[in-house]
């Protein structure tokens, strides 16, 4: 049983690339959590593909005992969270389940957009912050002017910020003190009916479904029935736990703790993220205010490049959604490219991510369809339905109006690139709304449509501010603009996985771009091929790929000119018998490089 002030919950949280996981790694290791031959580099990034790409995908917990200099022994659970935008969800409900926070920020960098939109869930869910400078190793780090920025643009006290270097170990005792002296102690009623929060749920092959509790009021102990108050299961608890790094059983879990626990629970769907966990004969009254579901805003479909593979497509998206509450599937059928899944994401670096997995955990080849976004289709007889795909677009003559989503869009960019930027968001169809300065820095508000910045905005805000821009968006709501569905044709068939939408105006440059791409992406066949762009019944570019010819006439020596001309005819005959039945075979990565607009 630890007493409840000798307890500290926090979670570590900073802008990309700032050191979260490597100073989790310097806590875990000066504490001696884990022996020095276990070690090794992003411990908690347990998943192949963080440690490949170097990033957090999931949050992870674990537990640390740390001896301090007041002479107590501390309890400290800490959550290493995402970075990028796309993974925002799991640090909102990582900030529910701890009171404080550590913001990272990097001294040579200085703030950047996800520092701020991290920054600011933490103080939406109360945190206590300390603030914390990194890399200041560096020889370009400027501990002094970063915490001037940070009391400027967040209106944080940086003036006793921890000075540290995660990779070296300079200054990690500092911050376990600053844990200990300046985060609170959880609060909790030890004999109060069972409440906790259930924060994650996963699916372990050996254990079923291991949940991630924070305890608020009561104690849950092995063999306890408990009731989900949301879905109104009950269930055995069969092993309680806490991870250090490694799961470890304990055999109870009190107020203001984070552990696991397992009951027989089968499906990962039956545990709702942000539900409230109470025993089933003395049950608490009133349940947690839980968290709000994700909304994804990128949807693409998935299609087997073989289509013997659907049912196993199907097996893997569905182990896959059971770890990845933000993550949203429903079947699909395309003319061209057979049964798939349309799926929905929190933006491409999440649907890049899934796809990796299914590609590389399942060994599946894929084809993805263009990304895009869901529109509100307002009909002429009053109802109003959502266009996830393109190709699903009703009779013209029915529709009143299209919405299209918004996102505000905030940039932060040095000021020499800062014309770049505003061009590139005048291309996107932006509107200004905000211009500020931070030192040296310009932070700019934009007002943009989605459809705009889901395909390589990203991308080529990075290329044209040298990688020193940093974004960050949340969603604004629909609104009304004249958007037009725009087909490509190849060989006279529609091409349904390169359908999109655009806005009228542009609708004749994106499709003159889009057919001359996909006249470099196609190989050439023995026919000739007419690749178009049309909008309804109406074409607005048009590219023709020419054939491979042999020249059937080389054994043509001297003779007469019509025995060339009946071989001319006859080759002609079979090119058009050929074109009218040839199929075009399109390469899988001509789909992705023909949507990349702008190069």
């Amino acid at each position: 049983m630890t007493d409840l002030k000798n307890i500290r919950n926090f979670s570590i949280v900073a802008h990309i690339d700032h050191g979260k996981s490597t100073l989790a790694d310097r806590l875990i290791q000066l504490t001696g959590t884990v022996a020095a031959r276990d070690m090794k580099e992003q411990l908690l990034d347990n998943m192949d593909i963080e440690r490949e790409r170097g990033i957090t995908i999931k949050a992870n917990t674990v537990r640390i005992e740390y001896p301090a200099q007041d002479g107590q022994t501390y309890i400290l659970n800490l959550i290493d969270t995402p970075g990028h935008v796309d993974f925002a969800y799991e640090v909102s409900r990582s900030m529910q389940a701890v009171e404080g926070s550590l913001l990272v920020v990097d001294a040579s960098q200085g703030v950047e957009a996800q520092t701020l939109a991290n920054v600011y869930q933490a103080i939406e869910a109360d945190h206590e912050i300390v603030p914390v400078l990194n890399k200041v190793d560096l020889p370009a780090a400027d501990c002094d002017r970063v915490a001037e920025q940070i009391e400027d643009v967040i209106g944080i006290d940086a003036t006793d910020a921890v000075r540290i270097s995660a990779k070296t170990g300079v200054g990690i005792p500092d911050v376990l003190e600053a844990i200990v002296t300046r985060l609170p102690a959880p609060k909790g009623d030890r004999d109060a009916p069972l409440k906790a929060m259930l924060v994650d749920s996963y699916y372990d092959a050996y254990l079923g479904v291991v949940v991630i509790i924070r305890v608020i009021d009561g104690v849950i102990r092995k063999g306890d029935r408990i009731r989900m108050m949301r879905t109104g299961g009950t269930y055995p608890v069969d092993r309680l736990g806490v991870f250090r790094p490694e799961m470890q059983n304990i055999p109870e879990l009190g107020p203001g703790e984070i552990g696991f626990l397992t009951a027989s629970i089968k499906q990962v769907r039956d545990t709702r993220v942000g539900d409230t966990i109470t025993h089933e004969k003395k049950q608490t009254t009133t349940p947690l205010p839980g968290f709000k579901p994700a909304q994804p805003v990128v949807f693409c479909g998935l299609f087997p490049v073989d289509s013997a593979q659907f049912e196993d497509l199907r097996d893997s998206i569905e182990k896959l959604a059971l770890n990845d509450a933000s993550f949203s599937y429903e079947m699909e059928t395309s003319a061209a490219l057979g049964f798939g899944f349309r799926c929905g994401f929190l933006g491409l670096l999440h649907l890049e991510v899934i796809r990796d997995r299914i590609e590389r955990e399942y060994d599946i080849d894929l084809i993805t369809t263009a990304p895009s976004v869901i529109y509100h289709i307002y009909m002429r007889d009053g109802t109003m339905m959502e266009l996830h795909n393109p190709a699903d677009m009703p009779d013209l003559t029915l529709v009143d109006h299209l919405e299209e989503p918004r996102i505000k869009a905030t940039i932060l960019v040095p000021d020499e690139y800062l014309g770049d930027v505003l061009k590139l968001c005048q291309d996107r169809r932006g509107i200004q709304q905000d211009l500020t300065y931070a030192g040296t820095r310009a932070m700019v508000v934009y007002d943009l449509p989605l459809n705009e910045v889901v395909f390589d905005f990203y991308d080529r805000l990075k290329s044209v501010t040298k990688g020193y821009a940093s974004f960050d968006y949340q969603m604004m709501g629909y609104r009304q603009d004249y958007l037009v569905k725009m087909q490509v044709l190849v060989n006279d068939e529609p091409v349904d996985a390169l359908s999109t939408m655009v806005h009228r105006d542009r609708a004749e440059t994106r499709g003159r771009a889009m057919v001359e791409k996909l006249k470099d992406l196609i190989p050439r066949h023995m026919f000739k091929i007419p690749i178009q762009a049309a909008i309804g019944g109406k074409v607005i570019a048009r590219e023709t790929l020419s054939a491979m010819r042999k020249d059937v006439t080389a054994k043509c020596y001297g003779g007469d000119a019509t025995r060339k001309r009946k071989l001319l005819d006859k080759q002609k005959a079979g090119k058009k018998k050929m074109r009218q039945f040839g199929k075009v075979e399109i390469p899988q990565q001509a789909f992705i490089n023909a949507l990349k607009m702008d190069d």
